[in-house]
């Protein structure tokens, strides 16, 4: 019971702090442009939209990551299986993938993907919005250099966990759940982390499906005002707060594991 009490109200905290940044970060844009020269009627408009593309920015990175990285964890461990119609669609994919740039996927989810679905699901180009479509782009754009991440770590355990595990009568799927997983996850963090923080500086190219993140919601308000220096500086500015603070909490993260450990 207390520690159901005590996740109600770290959620309930967590929740609380996400709607009060948001609302400070409007504030604090709006008293920016107005400090640069912007009328006040504009300087709320565009600290407001600029709070609301950095909240979908925020979003997007959360959703596609946490996609992300389930599918990097699945891709990887394919990738070491030995049957071969489990490793080769995880290679391909990898391939593909890794092998092709990140905007084109992007475009190719939104544009393309609706229509080869469409024989099968008449309601593809409706379902896939931009914001879904830059998910789905995202998120398997990440999970393939995850996969390789993950991958590295289940081979960088040594062989002789996997033999005690096996001496112990665990079978191979326990052996990678209970012995392995955990401690790949823990080698794992600071890259996968790094894919975190790039994650979030590439959903900008969202922007070209139409998607009002923070990127495009700069450019709508130059496009307004004329004033680009002013605009990307701020722009700028936020992918730096948003980065930094993805930073520091999986900082935070990294050394509560290596505690959990030792």
């Amino acid at each position: 019971m207390r520690f159901l009490s005590r996740v109600l109200l770290f959620l309930a905290l967590l929740a609380l702090g996400y709607v009060a940044f948001f609302a400070l970060l409007g504030l604090a844009l709006e008293r920016y442009f107005l400090l640069m020269g912007f009328g006040p009627e504009r300087a709320a408009s565009a600290g407001q939209a600029m709070a609301q593309g950095a909240e979908v920015t925020l979003k997007l990175t959360l959703l596609s990551g946490g996609a992300g990285l389930v599918l990097g964890v699945l891709a990887g461990i394919a990738r070491l299986s030995l049957r071969p119609w489990v490793r080769l669609p995880a290679a391909f994919y990898i391939w593909v993938t890794r092998g092709t740039p990140l905007l084109v996927q992007i475009l190719f989810t939104y544009t393309a993907l609706p229509l080869l679905l469409r024989p099968i699901w008449p309601e593809a180009q409706q379902a896939l919005t931009p914001y879904w479509a830059a998910f789905l782009a995202l998120a398997f754009n990440v999970g393939a250099y995850n996969a390789e991440v993950v991958r590295a770590g289940i081979q960088a355990i040594p062989k002789g966990q996997w033999e005690a595990a096996w001496s112990l009568g665990l079978s191979p799927l326990d052996t990678m759940r209970f012995v392995v997983l955990p401690q790949a996850l823990r080698i794992v963090v600071p890259p996968l982390v790094n894919n975190v923080v790039a994650l979030l500086k590439d959903s900008s190219l969202a922007s070209v499906i139409t998607l009002t993140e923070l990127a495009l919601s700069g450019q709508r308000i130059i496009s307004a005002t004329f004033r680009p220096v002013e605009v990307y500086l701020a722009v700028a500015a936020i992918y730096l707060l948003l980065t930094t603070a993805l930073t520091l909490f999986t900082d935070r993260l990294e050394a509560r594991l290596k505690v959990a450990g030792r």
